[in-house]
């Protein structure tokens, strides 16, 4: 027989045995195949699995710490003395690192006591006495370890001792200790530090008595330590706030702190529930502060100390962080009482049982929107962001745009209980800047009001966040003060903007353009020209999120705003750090910026136009830096005032002034609603509940069941490829066979075959 004939040759069986092994290879690689972008076999662990799309939280330190991006972080380290109730409505405060909360006394300018309803002028000094729970440990910690001979194990290290130490888990030994009244005042005290932002010190420096003088003789101490010291060295030596008495802070005892408050404050409670006045160990102060700690960004902002359910266990910036319970956590019982509906929702279930639920919450990082939506719709995500409260309101515009969807996310159990909640998203003014802001002369000052009226009218809130952006839609704000709050008339009848908004036949309508051209050509600007030179008026808008297709399209609404005017806005959009730098420097012009209340009262939306809390000056959340003496003062005067009618007319008072001044194109007031999936039961969104974590909790068969239904492999792409790769080798073989049989008709002798045998 013809060469070729007895058998197949070696080669082409080898080349076929490996196509078959590749093809069995792929399909058992489909069948194993899992898209999860967490680590195998995690969705069965107890832990949590949530995003983040801003870069690393810039602040984990209680004195610096003012941003929502990093309230998951904070609150779950970190325990102030007082806290909201998870489940309650209207918030109410409960006792969180106190053991109860503290009534003040009152006492007038001779340091007599006065009766609790003293009228608030009378009111020189408010004392607050505040009880402390026993027992509560720091979480374990390198700052805290001790030799054997009772001494600090690592507070004398040295450069070349640190050198090799990146993170607090790199030393060997750690420790722990109760908690103590003094480290309260310790941590009041920091807020008056030249060395980091302390965001809230213009605030608290009005009300905690001797801070500010305190913040002098802190700054002239750091002065003498850091003498002779290079200004730009990033080491520098232990600031010991012990060593400085501060009348309005002191500890009683072991575990009773005493805070008094220059005349009367009844915004002080609600201070006491967020991050500045939690506990901070002096002995972390003094670790953080050693030659070479701060290069390898061993520091508070980085790795926090506190007492809470959690502590923080990997960072790795822009990409990762993880928490871990605390294994010194004292534990606590989850709430038995709730709103009407909470029980029917399942809220109730875990009655009594001790928290933290969750032994590990791990944070990835996922800038776009759209693959954070998908992986939160596939399972891979618990809670989409912990901090926001938006992702509700994304994911109920799809439902509503869709059936599809909104069949697919009821069958899936996905929850998205919807609210309202004190918060606001606004356009601002930079008082500093010569064109929209205050100006210098009264009569620049006329013209630079008219032109943010004209402004303020032509940006369309009802157009953009009523119809365009469903998915952040909101009301329309017409004051700084969203509903839900003593004092705000949002909602009502009678509150209308009448700068952008005027009735007609009884209904509230927005200026028309032609209005607010008249005030653009008043203010100099006729047609968006300067009328002395002829330029256009260009205008820069600072944002403060890196232009992703899904904000792409907000920025482009904003400018055809502006263009309703002729007017050009030039987008400078950055990071949110960088946005940061550039608004505590002043730089900005107008800026897109929100605000979520720290606390339930009218106040808390107010100082943010309040001039002593100037960003670019004094470091605060002023971030416009307005300035009106007139408001100013009846600021001073509504910290006096309880709840009431003499309140009521001061708020009003002051809103008077801010919609003449227009230093907020007022914006919108977007809903809440958070997004849970069906195995995580206890999801309840609430904007002052900034522990939520504490009370999450995960049904993680669930999760691995669910996720596995939901993500099923698809065989067919690869089905069709092992068909196509079959095809492809029928026809080399074909041609195989065609040469062979070619070769013997011309008379070649072909190679004596090699024959396989059986």
């Amino acid at each position: 027989m013809r060469g070729g004939q007895q058998g197949v040759p070696v080669a082409n069986h080898r080349c076929m045995r490996a196509m078959v092994g590749f093809m069995l290879g792929a399909l058992a690689f489909v069948a194993g195949c899992d898209n999860s972008p967490n680590p195998q076999g995690s969705e069965s662990s107890n832990t949590l699995f949530v995003a983040f799309q801003e870069r690393s939280p810039r602040h984990l330190d209680p004195t610096a710490s003012y941003s929502v991006n990093e309230v998951p972080y904070m609150y779950s380290v970190y325990e102030p003395p007082y806290a909201y109730h998870y489940l309650k409505r209207p918030y109410q405060l409960v006792p969180k690192s106190a053991a109860e909360m503290a009534v003040p006394n009152y006492f007038d300018k001779d340091g007599k006591p006065l009766a609790a309803d003293a009228p608030g002028e009378l009111v020189a000094e408010s004392q607050y006495d505040i009880h402390l729970k026993q027992g509560v440990l720091y979480a374990p910690h390198p700052a805290f370890a001790k030799t054997a001979g009772g001494d600090y194990e690592y507070h004398a290290m040295t450069a070349a001792q640190t050198r090799n130490k990146h993170t607090p888990l790199d030393f060997e030994h750690t420790g722990t200790r109760e908690l103590v009244a003094d480290d309260f005042v310790y941590a009041l005290k920091r807020h008056a530090t030249p060395r980091i932002e302390a965001p809230i010190f213009g605030i608290f420096s009005e009300y905690v008595l001797g801070l500010k003088d305190y913040g002098t003789l802190i700054r002239e101490e750091d002065r003498k330590l850091r003498k002779g010291l290079d200004p730009a060295a990033l080491d520098k030596p232990f600031l010991d706030f012990r060593q400085y008495p501060l009348a309005g802070a002191t500890a009683l005892d072991k575990y009773t702190v005493r805070i008094r408050i220059k005349g009367k404050y009844p915004q002080w409670k609600y201070w006491m529930t967020l991050a500045f006045t939690a506990p901070v160990a002096w002995e972390a102060d003094k670790f953080y502060a050693q030659p070479g700690m701060a290069k390898n960004s061993l520091t508070l902002d980085v790795w926090p100390v506190g007492t809470g359910p959690f502590m923080l266990v990997d960072y790795e910036a822009d990409r990762r962080l993880v928490l871990v319970r605390n294994p010194n956590y004292r534990g606590e019982p989850y709430p038995c009482e709730g709103m009407p509906g909470d029980k029917e929702a399942g809220l109730l279930d875990d009655c009594g049982k001790t928290m933290p639920f969750l032994d590990k919450l791990v944070f990835n990082v996922e800038r776009d929107k759209t693959p954070l939506r998908s992986k939160f719709t596939q399972g891979f995500l618990d809670v989409p962001e912990i901090e926001r409260n938006d992702w509700g309101p994304d994911f109920l515009a799809d439902a509503n745009d869709s059936d599809e969807v909104k069949k697919k996310f009821e069958e899936r159990g996905m929850r998205f209980p919807k609210s309202i909640e004190p918060q606001n998203w606004y356009l601002g003014f930079n008082w500093l800047d010569p064109v929209v802001g205050q100006g210098d002369t009264p009569e620049q000052q006329l013209k630079n009001r008219r032109l943010r009226h004209a402004l303020s009218i032509v940006i369309d809130w009802e157009e953009g966040y009523g119809r365009v952006f469903t998915q952040k839609a909101g009301e329309v704000a017409h004051s700084p003060l969203p509903g839900g709050m003593f004092g705000s008339r949002h909602g009502t009848p009678g509150d209308m903007n009448p700068v952008t908004h005027k009735l007609v036949d009884g209904k509230v309508v927005r200026r028309s353009i032609d209005e607010a051209k008249v005030l653009l050509a008043e203010a100099g600007y006729p047609d968006g020209r300067d009328a002395k030179t002829g330029k256009p008026l260009v205008l820069n808008y600072d944002y403060q999120r890196v232009p992703t297709p899904e904000y792409k399209a907000e920025l482009d609404w904003m400018v055809k705003q502006f263009a309703k005017l002729n007017v050009q806005l030039e987008i400078r959009a950055t990071d949110y750090n960088q946005f940061q730098e550039k608004m505590l420097k002043g730089k900005q012009q107008i800026f897109w910026w929100g605000w979520f209340a720290d606390y339930p009262d009218a106040e808390n939306f107010l100082f943010l136009l309040y001039g002593p809390n100037a960003k670019a000056k004094f470091e605060g959340e002023n971030a416009a830096n307005y300035l009106n003496p007139e408001y100013d003062k009846r600021y001073k005067q509504l910290a006096l005032l309880e709840d009431g009618p003499a309140k009521q007319k001061m708020i009003d008072e002051m809103v008077d002034i801010l919609r003449k001044d227009a230093p907020w194109a007022w914006g919108y007031f977007p809903y809440s609603a958070g997004a849970y999936q069906k195995w995580q039961p206890n999801g309840k969104y609430g904007l002052f509940t900034n522990d939520r974590a504490l009370y999450y909790r995960i049904d993680a068969p669930m999760r691995a069941r669910l996720q596995a239904e939901w993500n099923r492999p698809r065989y067919w792409p690869m089905l069709l490829l092992v068909a196509g790769l079959l095809f492809l080798a029928w026809i080399g073989w074909r041609a195989y066979r065609v040469r062979e049989r070619a070769t013997g008709r011309a008379g070649v002798v072909a190679p004596e075959p090699i024959v396989v045998k059986p």
